[in-house]
Protein backbone atom coordinates (compact mmCIF):
# COMPACT_ATOMS: atom_id res chain seq x y z
CA UNK A 1 0.00 0.00 0.00
CA UNK A 2 1.29 3.46 -0.92
CA UNK A 3 0.54 6.21 1.60
CA UNK A 4 0.16 9.65 0.02
CA UNK A 5 2.08 12.33 1.89
CA UNK A 6 -0.46 15.17 1.72
CA UNK A 7 -0.35 16.29 5.34
CA UNK A 8 -0.72 19.91 6.35
CA UNK A 9 0.96 19.26 9.68
CA UNK A 10 1.70 21.72 12.45
CA UNK A 11 4.98 23.58 11.89
CA UNK A 12 7.88 23.03 14.26
CA UNK A 13 7.54 24.87 17.59
CA UNK A 14 3.97 25.84 16.76
CA UNK A 15 1.36 26.86 19.30
CA UNK A 16 -0.32 23.70 20.51
CA UNK A 17 -3.86 23.29 19.17
CA UNK A 18 -6.59 21.39 20.98
CA UNK A 19 -7.44 17.82 19.96
CA UNK A 20 -4.10 17.20 18.25
CA UNK A 21 -1.43 14.64 19.26
CA UNK A 22 1.54 16.53 20.65
CA UNK A 23 3.70 14.28 22.82
CA UNK A 24 4.57 10.63 23.48
CA UNK A 25 6.20 8.61 26.21
CA UNK A 26 7.26 5.03 26.73
CA UNK A 27 6.28 2.51 29.38
CA UNK A 28 9.07 -0.06 29.77
CA UNK A 29 10.04 -2.89 32.12
CA UNK A 30 13.75 -2.06 31.83
CA UNK A 31 14.26 1.74 31.97
CA UNK A 32 18.07 1.82 31.97
CA UNK A 33 18.45 -0.74 29.18
CA UNK A 34 15.74 0.97 27.14
CA UNK A 35 17.23 4.44 27.60
CA UNK A 36 20.56 3.16 26.30
CA UNK A 37 18.81 1.85 23.19
CA UNK A 38 17.17 5.17 22.31
CA UNK A 39 20.26 7.17 23.25
CA UNK A 40 22.33 5.18 20.76
CA UNK A 41 19.63 5.19 18.05
CA UNK A 42 18.37 8.79 18.28
CA UNK A 43 20.98 10.56 20.39
CA UNK A 44 18.60 11.23 23.28
CA UNK A 45 19.92 12.07 26.74
CA UNK A 46 17.71 11.76 29.79
CA UNK A 47 16.90 13.85 32.84
CA UNK A 48 15.32 12.08 35.82
CA UNK A 49 12.68 13.64 38.04
CA UNK A 50 11.24 11.23 40.61
CA UNK A 51 10.51 8.06 38.61
CA UNK A 52 10.10 9.78 35.25
CA UNK A 53 12.81 10.26 32.64
CA UNK A 54 12.57 13.05 30.07
CA UNK A 55 14.52 12.66 26.82
CA UNK A 56 16.36 15.69 25.42
CA UNK A 57 18.54 16.60 22.48
CA UNK A 58 20.68 19.50 23.67
CA UNK A 59 18.05 21.49 25.59
CA UNK A 60 15.05 20.46 23.48
CA UNK A 61 12.59 18.10 25.12
CA UNK A 62 11.69 15.13 22.91
CA UNK A 63 9.80 12.37 24.76
CA UNK A 64 9.43 10.70 28.14
CA UNK A 65 10.04 7.27 29.66
CA UNK A 66 8.99 5.50 32.86
CA UNK A 67 8.99 2.01 34.36
CA UNK A 68 5.83 0.04 33.68
CA UNK A 69 3.49 0.38 36.70
CA UNK A 70 3.00 -2.71 38.85
CA UNK A 71 -0.70 -3.02 37.97
CA UNK A 72 0.25 -3.30 34.30
CA UNK A 73 3.02 -5.78 35.08
CA UNK A 74 0.50 -7.98 36.86
CA UNK A 75 -1.53 -8.35 33.67
CA UNK A 76 1.62 -8.78 31.54
CA UNK A 77 0.99 -5.63 29.53
CA UNK A 78 3.90 -5.24 27.09
CA UNK A 79 6.12 -2.19 26.83
CA UNK A 80 4.45 0.44 24.65
CA UNK A 81 4.65 3.96 23.25
CA UNK A 82 1.79 6.18 24.39
CA UNK A 83 0.28 8.98 22.27
CA UNK A 84 -0.82 12.15 24.11
CA UNK A 85 -3.65 14.35 22.81
CA UNK A 86 -4.23 17.87 24.14
CA UNK A 87 -7.80 18.71 25.22
CA UNK A 88 -9.41 21.78 26.73
CA UNK A 89 -11.18 19.89 29.51
CA UNK A 90 -10.20 16.41 30.70
CA UNK A 91 -13.30 15.93 32.86
CA UNK A 92 -15.71 16.64 30.00
CA UNK A 93 -13.69 14.54 27.55
CA UNK A 94 -13.67 11.59 29.95
CA UNK A 95 -17.43 11.87 30.42
CA UNK A 96 -17.99 11.92 26.66
CA UNK A 97 -15.56 9.04 26.09
CA UNK A 98 -17.36 6.94 28.71
CA UNK A 99 -20.70 7.70 27.10
CA UNK A 100 -19.29 6.53 23.75
CA UNK A 101 -18.06 3.21 25.11
CA UNK A 102 -14.47 3.85 26.20
CA UNK A 103 -12.70 2.38 29.22
CA UNK A 104 -11.00 4.88 31.53
CA UNK A 105 -7.85 3.12 32.72
CA UNK A 106 -6.52 5.90 34.95
CA UNK A 107 -6.86 9.57 35.81
CA UNK A 108 -4.35 11.82 37.54
CA UNK A 109 -3.74 15.48 38.19
CA UNK A 110 -1.22 17.91 39.56
CA UNK A 111 -3.17 20.31 41.81
CA UNK A 112 -4.30 23.48 40.02
CA UNK A 113 -2.33 22.70 36.86
CA UNK A 114 -2.18 19.53 34.77
CA UNK A 115 -4.81 16.83 34.38
CA UNK A 116 -4.43 13.47 32.63
CA UNK A 117 -6.56 10.48 31.70
CA UNK A 118 -5.55 7.19 30.10
CA UNK A 119 -8.37 6.06 27.83
CA UNK A 120 -8.99 2.92 25.80
CA UNK A 121 -11.30 3.43 22.86
CA UNK A 122 -14.19 0.99 22.31
CA UNK A 123 -11.86 -1.39 20.43
CA UNK A 124 -9.07 -1.21 23.02
CA UNK A 125 -6.51 1.25 21.59
CA UNK A 126 -5.02 3.29 24.42
CA UNK A 127 -4.06 6.98 24.45
CA UNK A 128 -3.65 9.76 27.02
CA UNK A 129 -5.58 13.02 27.05
CA UNK A 130 -3.96 16.02 28.71
CA UNK A 131 -5.10 19.40 29.98
CA UNK A 132 -2.53 21.91 31.17
CA UNK A 133 0.66 23.76 30.34
CA UNK A 134 3.37 21.62 31.93
CA UNK A 135 3.96 19.44 28.87
CA UNK A 136 4.86 21.31 25.72
CA UNK A 137 4.30 20.30 22.11
CA UNK A 138 7.28 18.18 21.01
CA UNK A 139 5.84 16.86 17.74
CA UNK A 140 7.57 18.44 14.76
CA UNK A 141 6.98 18.26 11.03
CA UNK A 142 10.36 17.23 9.68
CA UNK A 143 13.02 17.35 12.39
CA UNK A 144 15.21 14.27 12.74
CA UNK A 145 15.18 12.28 15.99
CA UNK A 146 11.86 13.78 17.07
CA UNK A 147 8.24 12.66 17.08
CA UNK A 148 6.82 13.63 13.68
CA UNK A 149 3.51 11.73 13.39
CA UNK A 150 0.94 9.49 15.08
CA UNK A 151 -1.43 6.94 13.61
CA UNK A 152 -4.01 4.42 14.72
CA UNK A 153 -3.98 0.77 13.62
CA UNK A 154 -7.37 -0.97 13.69
CA UNK A 155 -9.11 -3.92 12.09
CA UNK A 156 -12.35 -2.07 11.34
CA UNK A 157 -12.36 1.72 10.99
CA UNK A 158 -16.16 1.96 10.97
CA UNK A 159 -16.31 0.77 14.58
CA UNK A 160 -14.20 3.63 15.96
CA UNK A 161 -15.09 6.61 13.71
CA UNK A 162 -18.12 7.68 15.83
CA UNK A 163 -16.01 7.54 18.99
CA UNK A 164 -13.17 9.77 17.80
CA UNK A 165 -15.48 12.16 16.00
CA UNK A 166 -17.54 12.39 19.18
CA UNK A 167 -14.78 13.21 21.65
CA UNK A 168 -12.39 15.25 19.48
CA UNK A 169 -14.64 16.69 16.73
CA UNK A 170 -12.34 15.10 14.17
CA UNK A 171 -13.16 14.82 10.50
CA UNK A 172 -12.08 11.38 9.22
CA UNK A 173 -11.61 11.09 5.47
CA UNK A 174 -10.95 7.95 3.46
CA UNK A 175 -7.94 8.31 1.16
CA UNK A 176 -7.88 4.82 -0.31
CA UNK A 177 -8.66 1.25 0.77
CA UNK A 178 -7.42 0.79 4.30
CA UNK A 179 -6.03 4.32 4.70
CA UNK A 180 -7.77 7.25 6.36
CA UNK A 181 -6.60 10.71 7.39
CA UNK A 182 -7.89 12.55 10.45
CA UNK A 183 -8.43 16.30 10.15
CA UNK A 184 -9.47 18.99 12.58
CA UNK A 185 -13.18 19.72 12.38
CA UNK A 186 -12.63 22.58 9.91
CA UNK A 187 -10.62 20.25 7.66
CA UNK A 188 -7.62 22.61 7.63
CA UNK A 189 -5.05 20.60 9.59
CA UNK A 190 -4.31 16.89 9.32
CA UNK A 191 -3.99 15.40 12.78
CA UNK A 192 -3.10 11.73 12.31
CA UNK A 193 -3.74 8.71 10.10
CA UNK A 194 -5.71 5.51 10.55
CA UNK A 195 -4.58 2.28 8.94
CA UNK A 196 -7.06 -0.56 8.63
CA UNK A 197 -5.08 -3.78 9.02
CA UNK A 198 -6.56 -7.30 9.36
CA UNK A 199 -5.94 -9.00 12.70
CA UNK A 200 -4.04 -11.80 11.02
CA UNK A 201 -1.40 -9.22 10.08
CA UNK A 202 -1.37 -6.85 13.07
CA UNK A 203 -2.43 -9.24 15.85
CA UNK A 204 -5.57 -9.00 17.96
CA UNK A 205 -4.78 -5.64 19.57
CA UNK A 206 -5.67 -2.14 18.34
CA UNK A 207 -3.08 0.56 19.04
CA UNK A 208 -1.69 4.03 18.40
CA UNK A 209 1.78 4.17 16.81
CA UNK A 210 4.44 6.92 16.92
CA UNK A 211 6.71 7.89 14.03
CA UNK A 212 10.16 9.39 14.59
CA UNK A 213 12.13 11.24 11.94
CA UNK A 214 15.58 10.15 10.81
CA UNK A 215 17.96 11.57 8.24
CA UNK A 216 18.80 8.20 6.67
CA UNK A 217 16.71 5.02 6.90
CA UNK A 218 19.57 2.62 6.25
CA UNK A 219 21.83 4.16 8.86
CA UNK A 220 19.01 4.30 11.42
CA UNK A 221 18.08 0.69 10.68
CA UNK A 222 21.68 -0.36 11.26
CA UNK A 223 21.77 1.39 14.64
CA UNK A 224 18.47 -0.21 15.67
CA UNK A 225 19.73 -3.69 14.82
CA UNK A 226 23.09 -3.10 16.50
CA UNK A 227 21.31 -2.08 19.71
CA UNK A 228 19.18 -5.22 19.81
CA UNK A 229 16.06 -3.90 18.12
CA UNK A 230 14.33 -5.35 15.08
CA UNK A 231 12.58 -4.33 11.86
CA UNK A 232 9.02 -5.61 11.63
CA UNK A 233 7.89 -4.20 8.30
CA UNK A 234 9.49 -2.26 5.44
CA UNK A 235 7.67 0.42 3.44
CA UNK A 236 8.93 2.80 0.77
CA UNK A 237 9.87 5.71 3.01
CA UNK A 238 9.62 4.25 6.51
CA UNK A 239 10.21 1.16 8.65
CA UNK A 240 8.15 -0.31 11.46
CA UNK A 241 10.61 -1.27 14.19
CA UNK A 242 10.71 -2.67 17.71
CA UNK A 243 13.17 -1.56 20.37
CA UNK A 244 15.33 -3.92 22.42
CA UNK A 245 12.35 -4.99 24.52
CA UNK A 246 10.98 -6.60 21.32
CA UNK A 247 7.58 -5.25 22.42
CA UNK A 248 7.50 -1.46 22.03
CA UNK A 249 7.28 -0.66 18.35
CA UNK A 250 7.52 2.58 16.39
CA UNK A 251 8.08 3.86 12.87
CA UNK A 252 11.15 5.64 11.57
CA UNK A 253 10.74 7.85 8.49
CA UNK A 254 13.18 9.94 6.52
CA UNK A 255 12.78 13.70 6.91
Amino acid sequence: MVVVNHRKNLPDNSIMNQNIPFFADLSTYTPQKTMNFYKNVFGWNYYQQDNYFTAFINEKEITGLYETPQKFKQINMPSFWMTYIKVSNVRKTVAKATQLGAIIEATDKIPDTDKFALIRDPQGAGFTIYEGTGIQNTRTQNTKNTLIWNELHVADVTRIIPFYQGIFNWKIQKVNDGFYTIFTKDGQISVADILEIPNQLKGKFEYWVCTFGVDNLQKAQKRILQEGGSVINTETHRLLCADNSHEAFFYIQEV
